[in-house]
């Protein structure tokens, strides 16, 4: 089981911001544990929560991904919540990336350097 004290980056190896992001912890010296997205998505439950502290899927969704792309726009937005997490459970590549869970629990997605600056000072 994962150590609750260190921060989890879900990644995509072959993302350029997902390597930029895991630089960036690296360079600061941040303890965290680096996982596959696509071979190992984050949990319904741990999904759940990020919907909730985010506002919706606004920010879950990886809109310019291949597998957002084969279901379609339209088909995602016509998806109620439940329909949709078990969609983003099932392929990490839909999960907007990198999906960053904080040791405190806060969960934020991509990678925006002002805004992870901030929360690690």
């Amino acid at each position: 089981m994962a150590d609750p004290a260190v921060h989890r980056i879900y990644h995509y190896p072959g993302c350029s911001t997902c390597r930029k992001a895991l630089a960036w912890m690296l360079e600061r010296q941040c303890s965290f544990e680096a996982i596959d997205i696509t071979t190992n998505p984050p949990s319904l439950q741990l999904l759940r929560e990020a919907h909730d502290q985010l506002g919706g899927f606004g920010r879950l969704f990886n809109t310019s991904g291949q597998s957002y792309r084969a279901l379609g726009a339209a088909s995602v937005k016509a998806m109620d919540t439940a329909t949709a997490l078990a969609a983003l459970a099932a392929d990490g590549r839909l999960i907007k990336r990198p999906f960053l869970v904080l040791a405190s629990g806060r969960i934020l997605t991509g990678f925006r350097p002002q805004e992870w600056q901030e929360l690690f000072g």
